[in-house]
């Protein structure tokens, strides 16, 4: 049986994502195993917020800096 995912027609972060994205921003490192504790790196990675090098580090993309950035 195949299992359909839904996907919202709008993306919002959660609280924990904005503060792993800051993070990332300040140049602070954020291991692998924190942020798949946190269920994290899927959806950051998946809407192109970070992007992973050879040696599994995270940096931050511009989108991701755009949506830290963001106005209110």
């Amino acid at each position: 049986m195949q299992t359909a995912v839904y996907r919202a027609p709008v993306y919002e972060p959660t609280v924990d994502e904005l503060e792993t994205l800051k993070k990332l921003e300040l140049g602070e490192d954020v291991s692998l195993w924190s942020a798949a504790k946190e269920y994290l790196s899927k959806r950051l990675l998946e809407r192109g917020l970070v992007e992973q090098d050879a040696e599994k580090h995270w940096h931050i993309t511009e989108l991701g800096r755009m949506v830290i950035r963001r106005q209110l």
